[in-house]
C-alpha cells in the first residue's frame, strides 16, 4: 500500500513539474513554444514521460494556458502595500499592474498571449472572466477602504475599479509595445492622473 501511494505521489510531483515547465515556455517564447521536447527538456524529464501525463500537445497547452492565467492573475492580486495611507498603497498598486522592465514585462507578455487565446477558445473565458473579477475585488476593495477612512471622495468604488483596470491595460499595453509617446513612467501618470481626479484627489 505504502509503495502504491509513492507511486502515485512521484507521479503528480512530476505532472506538476511538467506542468510548471509548460508553463515556463508559454511565458518566455509563447504559445509556439510549447513543444514535447522542449516541456520535457525544460522539465528535464523524458518526452515519454510529458505523453503519460499529457495524452496530446493540445491538452498539455490548455492546461497551462488555464493555469497560467491564474499565475499572471494572481502576481497582480499577491503585491501586499503594507498598512500606511491607503492613496499611497493604492499607487503602488497601479505601478505593480503595470509592465516595468524585467519580471513584469515577461508577466505581461503573458497576459496578452493570454487574453488572445481566450478570444479564440471559449473555455479559457470563464477562467479570464475570473481572474478580472478578483482583480476588480481587489481594487474596489482598497478604494473602498479609502472612502471609509476619508481619504477619497467617491460613491462609485465598484464603476472607479473597472475604470482604472480598463486604464491599466490599455496603457499598459502600448507601453509594453515600445510606444515612444508611453513610456511606462508615463503610463502610470496618466492613470494615477485618472483614478486621482475621480477619487477627488
Amino acid at each position: 500500500m505504502a509503495a502504491v501511494v509513492e507511486t502515485r505521489t512521484k507521479g503528480a510531483r512530476t505532472r506538476a513539474r511538467i506542468l510548471e515547465a509548460a508553463i515556463r515556455c508559454l511565458a518566455e517564447g509563447g504559445i509556439d513554444d510549447v513543444r514535447i521536447t522542449r516541456v520535457a527538456r525544460v522539465a528535464r524529464v523524458s518526452t515519454a514521460s510529458v505523453h503519460y501525463h499529457f495524452d496530446t500537445r493540445e491538452l498539455l497547452l490548455a492546461e497551462a494556458l488555464e493555469a497560467s492565467f491564474q499565475v499572471a492573475g494572481e502576481v497582480r492580486l499577491s503585491t501586499k502595500y503594507g498598512a500606511g495611507p491607503v492613496v499611497d498603497r493604492l499607487r503602488r498598486k497601479v505601478e505593480e499592474s503595470l509592465p516595468y522592465p524585467g519580471r513584469r514585462t515577461t508577466e505581461w507578455g503573458l497576459w496578452v498571449e493570454l487574453w488572445l487565446r481566450a478570444v479564440r477558445e471559449p473555455a479559457l473565458r470563464a477562467t479570464a472572466i475570473e481572474v478580472y473579477r478578483q482583480l476588480h475585488r481587489s481594487m474596489r476593495d482598497l478604494i473602498a477602504e479609502g472612502v471609509e477612512r476619508g481619504e477619497f471622495a467617491t460613491h462609485d468604488a465598484d464603476g472607479i475599479a473597472d475604470r482604472t483596470l480598463a486604464a491599466i491595460d490599455g496603457f499598459g499595453l502600448r507601453a509594453l509595445l515600445g510606444d515612444p509617446t508611453v513610456p511606462v513612467e508615463r503610463a502610470a501618470d496618466q492613470v494615477w492622473h485618472s483614478l486621482g481626479r475621480e477619487l477627488g484627489l
